[in-house]
Order: structure tokens, then sequence, then C-alpha cells
């Protein structure tokens, strides 16, 4: 299974805010430190508010934090908020389908990958925040590639 970049980003984002809890962080401040789009940020940033991830404060000295405690936020409902559908194989139309063990296979390997998943959460993640910060503040170069 491949994540989307969507997903990807909305996983970077909640753990740079995990590793900065004592303040609030900007969404050019965080694409910078990840070499990312801002705009593609932004829609990133409006969905982990609608699912209640990440709290947006308004005004010059406003920003985002986590809405909620890192051990609070279970990454694999990160995942399913964040992903669009978990259909592996379209097997819709195949004309093999109804003889083939291929769909429930892949939907087996699916539940095992959402039960890790869901075993973990966001303090998981941090490990070591200081050492994320440090890595974080590290000047990126954007890529033609990551900016997409």
């Amino acid at each position: 299974m491949r994540l989307t970049r969507h997903t990807d980003y909305s996983l970077r984002v909640l753990l740079y805010l995990g590793a900065r809890p004592e303040r609030l962080a900007s969404i050019g401040e965080i694409a910078g430190a990840h070499g990312i789009s801002k705009n593609h940020l932004m829609k990133v940033v409006q969905r982990l508010a609608e699912a209640g991830l990440v709290a947006t404060v308004r005004g010059a000295r406003g920003g985002l934090r986590l809405a909620r405690e890192p051990s609070s936020i279970n990454l694999g409902a990160v995942v399913r908020a964040t992903e669009e559908g978990f259909e592996l194989a379209d097997c819709t139309h195949c004309a093999i389908a109804p003889a083939c063990d291929l769909r429930s296979t892949l939907d087996e390997a699916l539940r095992a990958f959402m039960k890790v998943l869901d075993g973990r959460t966001l303090e998981d993640l941090l490990g070591e925040p200081e050492r994320l910060i440090s890595l974080l503040e590290k000047p990126r170069r954007r890529t033609a590639a990551r900016s997409a």
C-alpha cells in the first residue's frame, strides 16, 4: 500500500506540531522545514482542522497547534481521515473475479496494515522531539516533485 502525498504531509504537520507543543507554528514555517509547497500544505491543514486534529489560531500572533495531546492522536484514525479510499485493486469488472482470491487477500493485507497503525499514536512517532526539532531546523531545498 502506498499512502497519498496528502497523508504523508498530514503526518509531517502533526509531527512538527507535536515536537513543538509549547508554541504556535505557521504553515509557511512547516512548509519550509519540510521543503514542501505552502499551497498544498494549506489544504492539508484545513483537513486536519476539520478532523479535529489541529487547532488554528487567527490573528497577527496566530498559527497552528495540535488540538489534542499526541497520545490521543491515533495514526490509523489520521490515515482514515486523510486518505480518499482503501481499495487496493479494482475487481469490479474483472472477468476472473468470481474465481479469484486477490480481493480477499488484499483486504486481509489492508486490515493488517491498519491494525499496526491503529496500535500507534503520534506520541509513539515523536520519539526524541529535540532530535526532530534539530533536523527540522536545517534549511531544506524544495524540489519540483515535492512542490506539486
